[in-house]
């Protein structure tokens, strides 16, 4: 759900209107962050009668989806550069200055878990460009009515101690403090901003905002249900019936065969008509591990993440590896693509004061390059033969690209270059 606004101004009325709407789409997140923190559905079904089994597993395949998945994607932090030298200086310096590795790290977690997340943009005390990112759990962004749908309002709340809302609305020009009373909202202090537009960033997995998790909920779901079903099987053959037919036992029997375990019956002349075995329960143990096989292949094929503890993936390489991980490098793909569009609007805020690069560098935001490098295992003496083997065929920078070693193109033809320029010796000669 897109919240989209109409009219010129937002009137106090409409923002509660919206707000409500917001918290109808939270209990939805609160089940998503669930299958994260392993506390599926499985864990708050009513409990069975005491002289059941009544085991609770979980296998966390919603951590596991989300964790692989951005290792993957940003566990090789990304890289931002720009071609002039003040502008790079300047985003590097506010780049460390943020830890924005972590943070872009933890962006792109959220957005995993929920679909979406933010980066929050503010100045500080000294007039320094500070982020933070949040999740949408009290946080959501308003859009207007155009075919662009460009970000108009963001807003962050809460229920304070008497359960009523309170927040900060954030305008393309001011931030609003707004409160909660007698069911009617009203603004209060207002602080102007000097950002061009929306100083909340709204960081999303793909176009639809869906979470990783959510394709394959259901079968994670199934999945736990039927691993804890067949660990109740183990524990009713752990506790199976002896089934004594043809002679009748007393209570002191009954404890000596539980206690000693020996059993020595006598009562009829005909000892063939004793019958002594415990009651077995159908045996379905072929037919769940067939289930649990099919859901787990459904659970990596139906997210597109590869399952790195399989045997067969181990084994893999070359182009049978890259065949393998297809499906993952096309989710990061479109993945790339969003982030790379919400950090164009982080440098478009950033570089727009004063205070952080000169007025006429306003507009270099446009030519910021980001590189997003996957986090996959690296064969760096294929590399190296391959890099060879372009030799006079591609440029220096090209071939320079294929090595996964080599972080930053330009700066290691610099490095070339310098070291040609160093004083040769010939070492033969010295030595005499």
């Amino acid at each position: 759900m897109t919240f989209i606004h109409e009219s010129d101004e937002l009137t106090a009325e409409e923002l509660l209107e919206f707000i409500k709407l917001h918290q109808m789409k939270v209990p939805r997140y609160r089940e998503l962050k669930k299958q994260y923190e392993s506390k599926p559905p499985i864990l708050d079904l009513p409990e069975k009668d005491p002289w059941k089994p009544d085991n609770r597993l979980v296998v966390n395949f919603g951590r596991y989806l989300v964790q692989t998945f951005n290792g993957y994607f940003s566990g090789i932090p990304v890289k931002v550069s720009h071609d002039v030298e003040p502008v790079n200086e300047a985003i590097n310096y506010f780049w460390n200055a943020n830890d924005m590795d972590d943070t872009f790290s933890e962006l792109s977690k959220l957005a995993s878990i929920y679909g979406l997340s933010y980066l929050y943009v503010w100045q500080d005390e000294d007039a320094r460009t500070k982020v933070t990112y949040n999740d949408p759990l009290d946080m959501f962004v308003i859009y207007d009515d155009t075919i662009e749908q460009k970000p108009k309002y963001a807003v962050r709340y809460k229920l304070n101690k008497d359960k009523q809302i309170e927040g900060t609305l954030i305008t393309l020009n001011e931030y609003i403090e707004f409160a909660e009373g007698k069911k009617v909202l009203s603004f209060a202090d207002e602080t102007p901003h000097y950002y061009p537009t929306l100083p909340v960033i709204e960081f999303v997995e793909n176009e639809e905002q869906q979470s990783l998790i959510e394709p394959v909920e259901s079968l994670i779901n199934a999945y736990n249900k039927a691993v804890s079903e067949k660990a109740n099987d183990i524990n009713y053959f752990a506790d199976s019936y002896l089934k004594i037919l043809g002679a009748e036992l007393d209570e002191e029997g009954t404890y000596r065969i539980k206690d000693n375990r020996i059993i020595n019956l006598f009562g009829t002349d005909d000892a063939s008509k004793i019958v002594v075995e415990f009651l077995d329960k159908p045996d379905g143990n072929t037919t769940q591990e067939m289930f649990l096989d099919r859901v787990e292949r459904l659970i990596y094929q139906t997210s597109m993440i590869a399952n790195i503890n399989d045997e067969s993936f181990g084994n893999a390489s070359g182009v049978s590896l890259e065949f393998k991980l297809q499906p993952m490098k096309n989710l990061a793909a479109m993945k790339e693509r969003k982030f790379a569009r919400g950090l164009n609007t982080l440098f478009k805020l950033f570089l727009a004061l004063p205070t952080n690069v000169p007025a006429n560098l306003a507009d270099a935001w446009v030519d910021v390059h980001y590189r997003f490098t996957r986090n996959i295992p690296r064969n760096i003496q294929d590399e190296a033969t391959t890099a060879r083997e372009l030799e006079g065929i591609v440029s220096d920078s090209t071939k320079l690209s294929v090595l996964s070693i080599v972080d930053n193109v330009q700066e290691e033809l610099d490095l070339i270059e310098s070291e040609r320029q160093l004083p040769q010796y010939d070492m033969d000669r010295s030595a005499e």
